[in-house]
């Protein structure tokens, strides 16, 4: 082994883990993100005026004017929104640990169920916001999500290109 050979060597595994710990990073910045919005969402729940993030109306109606018409459909929407949200604060918990003490310590299997968490959800729930069913700001209610998802997807790469083992001249 030569010593430009070593020094060769020694520069891609700096390289490579520079990428790993940001896109580790990224990765538990997004999952930082989807808690913080699955708080809002939460917050909206009980302290807001509409139904969520750029949601103030559903058939025309307020939450006070649904709350007053049928108070047991309002509570039942503010059951499905708590469960949502919890689901949405969960989920970002269990990214942002995966990624923040799995992907950023060189583990595949931390990347892998991060990321097939996070395409799940995303995946089953975004494409219901397309189907027109109700009247809502896209960029309030979509746009911190979309952020979140940008960052993450950025860590996700950064992250992969060092585990890969071709990617460490394995």
């Amino acid at each position: 082994m030569t010593a430009q050979y070593r020094a060769e060597t020694a520069e891609r595994e700096i390289h490579h883990e520079g990428s790993l710990r940001i896109g580790g990073l990224l990765m538990a910045l997004a999952g930082v993100a989807f808690v913080g919005y699955g708080v809002a969402f939460l917050a909206r729940n009980f302290f807001g005026t509409g139904f969520e993030l750029g949601v103030d109306t559903i058939g025309g109606f307020t939450r006070a004017e649904l709350a007053a018409q049928s108070p047991e459909i309002m509570h039942y929407i503010g059951h499905l929104h708590v469960a949502v949200a919890a689901f949405i604060i969960a989920t970002g918990i269990a990214v942002a640990a995966l990624a923040w003490y799995g992907v950023r310590g060189g583990m595949l299997w931390a990347w892998a169920t991060a990321v097939v968490a996070s395409v799940v959800a995303l995946g089953l729930a975004l494409p219901l916001h397309y189907t027109g069913g109700f009247a809502h700001d896209a960029v309030v209610h979509l746009g911190p999500i979309y952020l979140a998802t940008g960052v993450f997807l950025i860590g996700t790469v950064l992250a992969l290109y060092s585990l890969l083992p071709t990617a460490r001249g394995a």
